[in-house]
This record gives C-alpha cells, sequence and structure tokens, in this order.
C-alpha cells in the first residue's frame, strides 16, 4: 500500500449511491483549507453546521448540507477530520468528489487508509482495529457483541497490562545486574521479577485455554445433524433454514454426503451440517457418506442427535456435546406429546413445534448464554502470538540455570511478542494484510 503522509484523502464513507444522505470523509493536514474553499469558513468543532458546499472556481451551488470538523489529535485518525453530510444523489457525489479531487494535496483515500492512520497516529491498537474490522462484518448478535469489546480494548488492555508488566520485570533484572554494587538495590532485587513473569505465564496460559471460544463466535460454531435414515435430518435442516436446502425424500439413504448451511441462529453464527443416516449398507457410496458424517460429528460443537422413536444411535462419538432430539411430534399423539421421552427436545420440522425451544437449547448448549469475557482472542494471529510469548516464559522457567543476561533476554522476547499483537513492535509486514480489510472510506 503506498501512502503519503502529507496528503489529505477523501472518500465517500456511507453506502452505494442513491441514498437518502450520503457521508464525504476527510482527514489530513489540509482539511482546514478545504472546509474554507468548499463552506467558507470552518465550522465550531463537533457541531454540525448547515452549510452550503460551492465550487472553488465558479461559486457554483454543489449541494446544502450539514459540515462536521474534528480538529487533531483528537479525532478518529489523530488528524484533522471533516463529514460532509449531503444528499446521496450520483451526481450530487460524483461533483463533490470531483472538487475535492481537484484542490492541493487532496486524493482519493485507499482500503482501510482512515483506519490505518489511526494505528499509525496511536488512536488505536491492532487489536482494535481488527475488533473494528469485525464490527463492521458482523451478521449476528454475538458477532457484534464481541466486537464492540474488542473495539473497545478489552484485549488492547490485557496484553499492554502483560508487556508492562515483563518490561518491569526485565527492569528488576537489569537494575540488579548493573547496580549490584550499590547499597539502595537489595540484593533480593530480581525476586520479584521471576515472580511476576510465572504470574503473566499463568494468567497467558488461562487466556489460551479458552476452547477457541472467540473464534468460534467470529467464525462460527458447527452443529452436526446426525441419526439413522429418515429421522428427519434433512427436514429439520430445512426448517431452520427457511428454505428447501436439502432433498427430502421417504427413501432410505437419500442423503449420502454433507450438506452444509451458515445461518444467524438465535444471534449465533452457526454451521449446519446434514449427515448421511446412519445404517449398514452394501453401498460404497453410502457407507463413505456414513464414515464422513461420523467424523464430521466427532469434531463438532454440538451434536444434534435425532430419532423419531425415542431410541438413539449408539454409534454417536463419546464425549461429544449433545442434544437428544425427537422428531416427527406431529405424527405421535396428543397423549405421547406430553412427554418427550429420554429427549431432551420434541419437535415437529413439518408444523414448527419445538423448533423455538430447539435454538434456545443450541445456544445454551453451545454455551453462548455465558456472560462473554471482556477478552476473547478471535483470530489465529493473537493466539500465535500470545503462544510465542508464552513459550519464551517457560523456556525462562525451565531454565533456572542459565546466566541472567540470558533470562533478560527471554523477558525481552516474551515482552516483544506481545508487542507485535498490538502493533508495538516490528509489524510492518502485517499491515497490508490488516487493513486491506476495509472499505473504502474507514
Amino acid at each position: 500500500m503506498t501512502q503519503r503522509r502529507d496528503d489529505t484523502i477523501f472518500a465517500l464513507s456511507s453506502g452505494a449511491a442513491p441514498s437518502g444522505v450520503a457521508v464525504i470523509r476527510l482527514s489530513g493536514p489540509g482539511v482546514r483549507f478545504g472546509l474554507e474553499t468548499l463552506i467558507g469558513e470552518v465550522p465550531k468543532a463537533r457541531m454540525a453546521a448547515l452549510r452550503t458546499l460551492r465550487a472553488p472556481e465558479t461559486g457554483d451551488i454543489l449541494d446544502r448540507g450539514l459540515v462536521l470538523f474534528f480538529p487533531g489529535p483528537a479525532s478518529f485518525t489523530g488528524e484533522d477530520v471533516a463529514e460532509l453530510q449531503v444528499h446521496g444523489g450520483r451526481a450530487v457525489i460524483a461533483s463533490l468528489l470531483k472538487t475535492l479531487a481537484g484542490l492541493p494535496s487532496y486524493r482519493q483515500a485507499e482500503a482501510g487508509e482512515f483506519t490505518r492512520r489511526a494505528f499509525e497516529n496511536g488512536r488505536a491498537d491492532l487489536t482494535e482495529i481488527e475488533g473494528l474490522a469485525d464490527l463492521v462484518a458482523a451478521e449476528t448478535e454475538m458477532q457484534r457483541r464481541l466486537a464492540v469489546r474488542q473495539a473497545e480494548g478489552g484485549l488492547r488492555k490485557l496484553y499492554e497490562d502483560w508487556r508492562r508488566r515483563l518490561i518491569r520485570a526485565r527492569a528488576l533484572i537489569e537494575a540488579g545486574l548493573d547496580f549490584v554494587d550499590e547499597e539502595d538495590v537489595p540484593d533480593d532485587v530480581m525476586a520479584p521479577a521471576w515472580h511476576e513473569a510465572a504470574e503473566v505465564a499463568i494468567e497467558m496460559a488461562a487466556h489460551l485455554d479458552d476452547q477457541h471460544f472467540g473464534e468460534r463466535v467470529r467464525d462460527g460454531f458447527e452443529v452436526v445433524l446426525l441419526g439413522p435414515p429418515n429421522a428427519g435430518k434433512s427436514s429439520l435442516l430445512n426448517a431452520l433454514v427457511r428454505r428447501e436446502a436439502a432433498i427430502v425424500t421417504a427413501e432410505p439413504g437419500t442423503t449420502r454426503d454433507l450438506i452444509e448451511v451458515s445461518l444467524d441462529l438465535g444471534g449465533h453464527a452457526v454451521t449446519l451440517v446434514d449427515t448421511a443416516g446412519l445404517r449398514e449398507t452394501e453401498s460404497l457410496v453410502e457407507r463413505e457418506g456414513i464414515a464422513r458424517a461420523r467424523r464430521r460429528a466427532g469434531a463438532a460443537d454440538l451434536v444434534l442427535a435425532l430419532s423419531d422413536n425415542d431410541s438413539w444411535s449408539e454409534t454417536i462419538p463419546e464425549g461429544a456435546a449433545m442434544l437428544r432430539v425427537r422428531t416427527k411430534l406431529d405424527l405421535v399423539d396428543s397423549d405421547s406429546k406430553l412427554s418427550a421421552g429420554t429427549a431432551d427436545i420434541a419437535l415437529s420440522a413439518r408444523t414448527g413445534e419445538g423448533l423455538d425451544h430447539l435454538v434456545r437449547a443450541i445456544g445454551t448448549a453451545l454455551d453462548l448464554a455465558r456472560p462473554m469475557p471482556a477478552a476473547l482472542i478471535t483470530r489465529a494471529r493473537q493466539r500465535d502470538g500470545i503462544s510465542r510469548s508464552l513459550e519464551h516464559l517457560r523456556e525462562l522457567e525451565r531454565e533456572a540455570g542459565r546466566a541472567i543476561e540470558v533470562k533478560a533476554e527471554l523477558l525481552r522476547s516474551a515482552a516483544d511478542a506481545l508487542g507485535r499483537v498490538t502493533g508495538k513492535v516490528d509489524v510492518e509486514d502485517l499491515l497490508d494484510v490488516i487493513f486491506a480489510e476495509f472499505c473504502i472510506g474507514k
């Protein structure tokens, strides 16, 4: 990404035209000049002002709209920022963008450039920026909640605290090395350093031991439908996604391969997987489908074990999180409906009875109903960085007899690994990848 820091950038930051209102964002050292050129003044900071925007050469009216000015460094990017809220017609937007492009040192922003300037000016770290990207891309309520917490600095606060403590531990060690003969430096000055490093290592290990919960919320949980032929797996899939995603017939073995559908299930991103019916068969194709079903169920976050007769297959993977679902409730007489037998849930895909209960039960079974921690890992990049930092600290514990200088270097490496996660240390090669996720104008 080739960028000049002394340019003033601009972009349409709202949706595509035509629209009721269009928002054009500006950032950079020339924002005040641009406002004076277009409206004849710089409005009072952070107060919406209704102004007429004119072409600088002719004085022709381009539009009339709200103008907001946010002086740096207390702005999103850390620079002077302005927003032009105008009518969302294509001609209005085109004329304003053309006028801005004609101003000295003004250019169209590249993808993610506003957010990148925020990072480079210290307004946000990489974890907050990744949270902002996740917030823009969020499709479910759980994804939104997780992204908001990360964008507000949940991970940054935790990682910066760890880094600060490790840097302090290293400082104590170096004080013991450099000033060992000084009377005001106690002999046991290094003892708190080892204790602090051990405490941080414990906290890191607990943070990593989250069963990838944050990544699951962001990327989606996997729920596998498992059971014998004609138990109602495909019918349930179709009922949940509200379309004919899977073929349903009375003939056993209709589904032979895995059918996957992603959806928002009660506010949670879920991939539903329909599978081949479990039974003994001579068909090589069907046997392969059954083998795939069992493997997929073994790796799933949740298995829905389906049965239409209150008997459950013994081939359900041992230790799998599971809900027993009694299907075809519409075919059961009214007296039998009073009890679901050994099932956790009884339902009818045909009538919809019990489907709401199932959706709630899936959320509970996935442990999404618990209060979400403020700091959850959401990306492999974050997990890798914390893992590397923790490995340096564990090496520090293993190498108790090593020279003090080596231990100090391990502490430095652990702190630097944390710094790379937040963007404090040596992350230039990551920036283009991260900011490429953003749209133009963000």
